[in-house]
Formats: C-alpha cells, structure tokens, sequence
C-alpha cells in the first residue's frame, strides 16, 4: 500500500486555520513564529482572526495555506510519504513536505509567486470559470475557437469539472458558449486573475529569477507536478516545471490517474479543507481517502 499525500491550493483557506496547531504544538508554534518573521507581518494573525475579504488577498491567501499545509506535514507523526503532488500552489508545499526546499525558502518562493501573480492581475483585469458536465476536449474545442480573446482550460479537476482562465471578454464569451454546447454550469469564479493562463507569463518572468537563486535538494520520495503529471526526482526538472506551472495548465486528474498507476492507493489530504478527497474519489472511485 502507497501512500501518497496531495496538498490544497488556493481557494482552501478559511478564517481560523492553523490556530489549534499554533495553541497545541510548540514547533507549529515556532513555525508560524518564524513565517511571521520573515514575511514581515504577522500572517498568523490573519489566519486565526482575519476576515474572509482579508484573507481572499493572493498575497495573504497564498503564504496561509501554504504555512497551514506544511506546518500540518512537519508536525505530523507518521508523516512518511511514498510520492507527493500539489495542486496548483499546493506543489510548493508538496516540495517542502518531501525535502527538496528548505521551510524558509519555500514560504518565501511562495510569497514572491503571490505578489507576482497579484501584480499581474493588476496589469491585465481577468478570470476564470468553472465549467461542468462537459467533456476535456469539448472545453478545449471551444477556447481554441475564440480566437481574439486570451481564454485557456487552466485546472484539469476531474471528470466532467474543468476550470478556464482568461481575459473578462474571453470568459464571457466562453462560459455562453460552453452552455450552449450542454454544460450543466459555466460559472465564474471568484479569484483575483487569470491564473495558469498566458496572462500570468510577467508573474512567470519573476518566479523564473526567484526559483534560479534558490537552494534545491534531493527530494525524499517523487513529486507528482501540475505540468509533467508523472513523478519528478531531478532537481532541475521540478525547478523547470515550477517556472512553467504559472502559465500552463494544472492537470490534476491526469498526475492523480499516475499516481494510482504507480501504486497509490491511499490519498492523504495535508492542509486546509477536503476539495482534494473530493477530486481523488471523483478520479479514482477505489481510492482510500484521508486527511491529517
């Protein structure tokens, strides 16, 4: 039995995350203590006390789930993982959680990515929509088709539920699209940008430089990644798909069906919420899933 442990992206967080961990266990306690240190505020705060408008903002939302996810794996007895994957800003935890980056560089990668893509926002107002009950190539057929807006399929989720990231007029046009061709919704979601779209690509050009001064390490075990989707163990490698992850899509349903190939066949979910249980189940019916 394979145990593989997967770890949430943004859209996981909630007010109050990770108190008990900081009130109950000394080294969460100091961890959050040195995240506070070096991101210059107190993000614990915010995460125990903030408000959902607070805690929305990608600079905040990122760090806090990334902390909550990786503070959990540390802090964990029986943390022994066989292979890891993150969805989305999750793979940078999943890095953490198997070795290949130091704490202290992972938050801090983390926080550059968020104020990136957070600049990058800014520049190009955009979005993203879920769309549901149609299928990958349908989706796919219908972004190619608009061909004077940016608009992409951006989080391969499971059967049945992808999510597109675009210009505001490409998401429009889509989602009308998208239900027209029989979808059962085509919802815009509530998130700052067009992320793992070509509209992240200034955000990409910062990470590029962050992530080629870093330290990178040997990881313990392999890391399933957003964009090969098989398990990684080359150093540069993972930095190369981290650098493209931005701008390409999260398949998600794919790296969990490699996973399963590979072995895994208990799904352990690390840090806030359980949209990742919900996902695995929906990809893999036979999967045991969990959290910690």
């Amino acid at each position: 039995m394979k145990k593989a442990y997967v770890f949430p992206g943004q859209g996981a967080q909630f007010s109050g995350m990770g108190k008990d961990l900081y009130e109950n266990n000394s080294e969460a306690k100091a961890l959050f203590e040195k995240a506070n240190e070096i991101l210059g505020f107190r993000i614990s705060d915010i995460m125990f006390e903030g408000s959902d408008e607070e805690l929305k903002q990608t600079k905040v939302t990122q760090p806090a789930i990334f902390l909550h996810s990786v503070i959990l794996a540390k802090t964990s007895p029986d943390f022994n993982p066989d292979m890891v994957a993150g969805h989305s800003l999750g793979e940078f935890s999943a890095l953490v959680a198997n070795g290949t980056l130091a704490f202290e560089d992972g938050l801090k990668l983390v926080y550059q990515r968020a104020l990136a893509m957070q600049e990058a926002c800014e520049i190009n107002p955009s979005g993203m929509a879920a769309i549901l009950g149609l299928e990958d190539e349908k989706v796919e057929e219908i972004c190619q088709g608009i061909s004077n807006e940016i608009v992409v399929p951006a989080n391969y989720n499971c059967p049945g539920q992808l999510v597109i990231s675009g210009s505001n007029k490409g998401i429009e046009i889509a989602c009308e699209k998208m239900k027209e061709a029989g979808a059962k919704r085509a919802l815009p979601l509530p998130v700052g940008g067009a992320f793992h779209s070509p509209l992240m690509a200034p955000a990409g050009e910062k990470l590029k430089k962050a992530i080629e001064s870093t330290q990178f390490n040997k990881p313990s075990c392999p890391v399933y990644q957003n964009v090969s989707t098989t398990g990684v163990s080359d150093v540069e490698e993972i930095k190369k798909n981290l650098i493209a992850q931005l701008t390409a899509p999260v398949k998600w349903t794919q790296s969990v069906q490699n996973m399963v190939e590979d072995g895994a066949t208990h799904f352990i979910e690390c840090g806030p919420g359980k949209v990742l249980q919900g996902l695995v189940k929906k990809i893999h019916k036979e999967a045991e899933v969990s959290s910690i």
